[in-house]
């Protein structure tokens, strides 16, 4: 379905092209003054710049032309040349018609044919998902919905940090306190058992001690080091035992972010790009473009117009190491082989967007990218009331899990408070409560322009009332209770109609979607979705307090009526499970 917005566009656009101006002067955008109209055009003051001609006389032309459209029932200028639009209430009742008739063409599918590839999440095996993940988390699920809502092909990769020098440590720290392992004796030669000879809970202890001991003593971290060198190197023993880590860590972060509603296509890590590195890093040499610089090996991707010092990209160190460079570059080849993508974007704390520029430069000197534009989606941080990173009142980094239990206990008190789902069974009444929980979170999170940092108050975020996540469950929930009291009574709903203020702004919002769906595409932007789904809450309040539905007398009346309650019921839930936030079926 073409958005409301577009075809406004295409209709003045049309006009200004008429009188032999610029068509794409004639760009509409929602009105400054809603008091006055509905939509508005300022292309006349560009035109008149380069045609040297009164604004306000090119406007009157446009608009006399747009005057004889069906579309519009007043198109008036103001100021200087401002074209002010108003759409006849048949026009707008003619789409919205259609639209409750299909409310699947209210998506776009302007990315029909082309494929996305989304890099988010990147936790680090053998390490607890913490509140440092969210916003990657959040961010990326909610873009990679918004895609495949608006046609594209959608690939999503957690990409674990599998591969570097934290997987030595692990080795040589339980080489240390379990010897008699297998693992660790180099005549052995398998099979290896099945079995993890370590838990997930294991891990957690024994990664920040190994860490602490590699900062505390040159031999360990020298140990350390050695360890990563020979799994890299394919050593059977530590191959095995690394595997282990993996299907341990694994296992733990699909329920960690199942607990979010999160799903990955793909669930590859930096190790799976390790077979790619030598062959590639041969070829970039090969080609000149991979030269020795003080005994590392590196891609100089500075340019004559940089306003900055933009370091080079060093495939391999003195030593032979690889770095983190190396191992994005060789994704990106491994993604394009495997996926042919048009786009692949990685959702990634802002603090790091040097690092893909450089790499992202790599890619495009080693022609690495194929046909892919490559995009860092970069974000701000999540900070406490002292404004620094979120963390525990302890100080230290709160796990992730421990989050969501703080999100679901401040939302069951926010429904004790409400006098909602008081009669409810207990496990129903949790239920509702991790939705609330987490619908707090993730709306927070995405109401704000995803480059903001932002204060987590999470008894603001639970509230009821006001732009949260809770606020729009309710009005959803409220709207399922009209409509299922309105079928206990036997009532049919039918196509709306517009015979009132409400009910006119409610249909604009329900037609604006589509053009909001491409906007937040376009800009990487969920808050753009956010603000909708609260404008179109705040619409229905007013629709609702302003007429009967249930109590009206007149049956047409009042089947149309709950065909809009219907249609915004969908539209709601629809932008929420964009967000990744569930409706509960009551409250």
């Amino acid at each position: 379905m073409i958005s409301l917005l577009a075809e406004l566009n295409a209709a003045v656009s049309d006009a200004f092209a008429a009188e032999g101006l610029d068509a794409e002067l004639g760009q509409v955008q929602p009105s400054d003054r809603p008091d006055l109209a509905q939509f508005q055009c300022n292309g006349a003051l560009a035109a008149a710049k380069r045609v040297k001609a009164n604004p306000r006389v090119l406007a009157e032309k446009v608009a006399a032309r747009l005057k004889a459209s069906v579309l519009f029932s007043e198109v008036t200028i103001a100021g200087p040349g401002f074209i002010n639009l108003k759409l006849t209430d048949a026009e707008l009742e003619t789409r919205l018609k259609a639209l409750a008739q299909n409310p699947q063409s209210g998506l776009p599918v302007h990315g029909v044919g082309k494929r996305v590839v989304l890099d988010f999440g990147g936790p680090n095996v053998a390490k607890p998902m913490h509140v440092g993940h969210l916003r990657s988390t959040i961010i990326g699920d909610c873009l990679q919905r918004l895609y495949r809502a608006n046609g594209w092909s959608v690939t999503s990769d957690v990409h674990l940090g599998d591969w570097g020098l934290q997987m030595g440590q692990l080795i040589s720290e339980i080489a240390i306190r379990r010897p008699d392992l297998p693992y660790f004796d180099a005549a052995f030669t398998g099979p290896y058992p099945e079995n993890s000879p370590i838990s997930m809970d294991d891990l957690e202890e024994i990664y920040p001690a190994a860490s602490a001991a590699c900062k505390a003593d040159p031999a360990r971290l020298d140990a350390a080091r050695e360890a990563t060198a020979e799994l890299q190197a394919g050593r059977p023993g530590y191959r095995a035992l690394w595997r282990h880590f993996f299907n341990v860590s694994e296992t733990g972060l699909t329920r960690e972010f199942g607990s979010l509603g999160v799903k990955f296509d793909l669930w590859k890590g930096e190790s799976d790009s390790y077979p790619l590195i030598q062959p590639m890093v041969e070829d970039l040499k090969a080609r000149g473009i991979a030269v020795e610089d003080q005994g590392a090996l590196v891609i100089f991707v500075a340019r004559p117009d940089d306003k900055k010092e933009i370091p080079p990209l060093i495939l391999l160190k003195s030593d032979g190491a690889v770095l983190y460079g190396t191992t994005d570059l060789a994704t990106i080849l491994d993604r394009v082989r495997e996926f042919d993508p048009d786009l692949i974007l990685y959702v990634v704390d802002q603090r790091q967007h040097e690092h893909f520029e450089v790499v992202f430069r790599g890619a495009a000197r080693g022609a690495i990218a194929g046909r892919a534009e490559l995009e860092h989606i970069g974000y701000g941080t999540m900070n406490g009331e002292d404004r620094k990173p979120f963390k525990t009142r302890a100080g230290g980094v709160m796990k992730l899990y421990d989050l969501i239990n703080m999100a679901q206990e401040e939302a069951d008190k926010r429904l004790a408070e409400q006098g909602l789902a008081a009669d409810y069974s207990a496990e129903e009444r949790a239920s509702i409560a991790k939705a609330v929980g987490l619908a707090a979170i993730k709306f927070a999170d995405l109401s704000n322009h995803r480059m903001s940092d932002y204060i987590f108050d999470l008894a603001r975020f639970t509230r009821f009332e006001g732009k949260t996540g809770p606020y729009l469950q309710y009005a959803a929930v409220r709207i399922q209770s009209i409509l299922r009291r309105a079928k206990e009574q036997g009532f049919a709903s039918s196509l709306p109609v517009i015979r009132s203020d409400a009910e006119r702004d409610l249909a604009l919002q329900l037609l604006s979607l589509p053009g909001t769906l491409v906007s937040a595409e376009e800009k990487r932007a969920p808050n753009f979705l956010c603000d909708y789904v609260f404008q179109l809450a705040q619409n229905f309040s007013r629709f609702y307090a302003d007429h009967h539905i249930l109590s009206e007398t007149d049956v047409a009346l009042r089947d149309a009526r709950l065909g809009l309650c219907a249609l915004t019921l969908d539209t709601i839930a629809r932008v929420l499970d964009l967000l990744g936030i569930e409706v509960p079926a009551r409250m």
